[in-house]
């Protein structure tokens, strides 16, 4: 889906301005959970969530709630099916499968997505959940995971419908 034609470089630009700027503003729950957009491109989509008391699920451990997580990684899944489409395309979720791997500190969380296939009418996403290695999320058990300075807390499959605009 990569092209070097000038026109269709400005049409993903306005459209991946567009879908920004919809799923950061124009989304109400991602609005009220702070998420932000932080890349963008054909089939690829990193949000972020930043650190909010709220969003702790577990206060004993303590640990971001795994609504938060779910919600982070099913909008980076929806947002990255989105990036392959045309501006008034819509894209709804189907069915959304996490495994959360370790606890989840309460700290600022990336969800990093990227499209395994888009058919005509369902697109598929996986996605992976991370954030910076921190004690609260360090695990015996769970060794694998951890990559450099940054430790995978959760992965996801979303599945989304696409309604093409005719």
């Amino acid at each position: 889906m990569t092209t070097t034609d000038p026109a269709s470089a400005a049409d993903n630009s306005a459209l991946f301005e567009g879908i920004r700027r919809f799923f950061e503003q124009e989304i109400p729950f991602n609005r009220h959970l702070g998420i932000v957009m932080t890349r963008l491109e054909n089939g690829v989509a990193h949000l972020g969530l930043p650190f909010k008391p709220e969003l702790v699920g577990n206060p004993a451990v303590p640990a971001l709630h795994g609504g938060s997580l779910s919600a982070l990684a099913d909008a980076a899944g929806g947002a990255a099916v989105f990036s392959g489409l045309t501006i008034g395309d819509i894209v709804s979720t189907i069915d959304l499968r996490i495994d959360y791997l370790r606890p989840a500190a309460p700290i600022d969380t990336v969800a990093e997505a990227r499209v395994v296939r888009l058919g005509g009418r369902v697109g598929v996403a996986r996605i992976q959940v991370w954030q910076r290695a921190a004690t609260e999320n360090r695990s015996d058990e769970a060794s694998d995971g951890v990559q450099g300075e940054r430790v995978l807390v959760a992965e996801a499959t979303g599945v989304y419908s696409v309604r093409r605009r005719r």
